[in-house]
């Protein structure tokens, strides 16, 4: 499961790129119940969401260079110049170059060799996330790519996972756990894409009812890309989209 002992290569950061970020901070913390703090000017509004005190989520401005409304999920790493190399000789792109974020950690924003994106975050002031699997918080993290097996190699050499088959039915789920963590530091799954669909990674954000919620995030605006469905030693879970088109989903995980 995902903890706040951010090892490297565990996702220790989320924010959501909104074209309107009133609107976003009025459809999550009606959903999930999160105060929203802005960072000022100097940091371009970017706020943080917060439960009791603790950041669950960021969301920033989008630009004219960045302006799909999207979910991002941020990687823990020592040095964020080594990673982006690694990153580049194991195929993947660099979007943007790792900076400086005054006072916070060192980023960078990438994309794997399938297309989807993500980012890797070098800690400073911020070490990352303060709760994670509570509900509000989150959960887990999906990669929806077109060749599993060549994500696989890509992730296990840039971050070093160890990556096990799970048996679900009749498939397996790749499931991920950092570098040295074992079975029970499980952070993340891998996920064959659907025809259609683009590549990209997925929050799934813990809840206390999934049904609820998913009622909840249609009167608020949002939309249901599938319907809650339940998976026996899992959870219940359900696949929706912000008001402005970002995906995610929700999950109530068995005891």
């Amino acid at each position: 499961m995902l903890t706040t002992d951010y090892l490297s290569g565990t996702p220790c950061w989320i924010d959501v790129n909104s074209p309107d970020v009133d609107r976003s901070v009025t459809f999550y913390t009606g959903l999930f119940g999160w105060r929203s703090i802005t960072l000022g000017p100097e940091h371009r509004d970017y706020r943080f969401c917060q439960i009791d005190g603790k950041t669950v989520a960021g969301i920033s401005h989008a630009t004219e260079d960045n302006p799909a409304a999207a979910w991002l999920t941020y990687f823990q790493t020592p040095d964020a110049d080594a990673v982006a190399k690694t990153i580049e000789q194991a195929g993947g792109t660099v979007i943007a170059p790792p900076w400086d974020i005054e006072g916070q950690g060192r980023m960078a924003v990438f994309a794997d060799p399938g297309g989807a994106r993500f980012a890797v975050w070098q800690p400073g002031g911020t070490k990352g996330l303060g709760m994670v699997t509570e509900p509000g918080s989150l959960a887990w993290v999906e990669a929806y790519v077109p060749d599993v097996a060549a994500a696989r190699a890509f992730y296990e050499t840039v971050f070093g996972w160890s990556v096990t088959d799970m048996p679900m039915g009749d498939m397996s789920y790749p499931v991920v756990s950092p570098a040295g963590g074992g079975e029970s530091l499980s952070m993340a799954g891998i996920v064959q894409l659907e025809p259609g669909d683009g590549p990209h990674w997925l929050a799934y954000f813990e809840v206390p009812d999934c049904d609820a919620t998913v009622a909840l995030a249609q009167q608020l605006g949002g939309t249901v890309r599938a319907p809650a469905t339940s998976v026996e030693g899992v959870g219940r879970m359900a696949f929706l989209a912000d008001p402005h088109g970002a995906r995610f989903a929700v999950i109530t995980s068995s005891a």
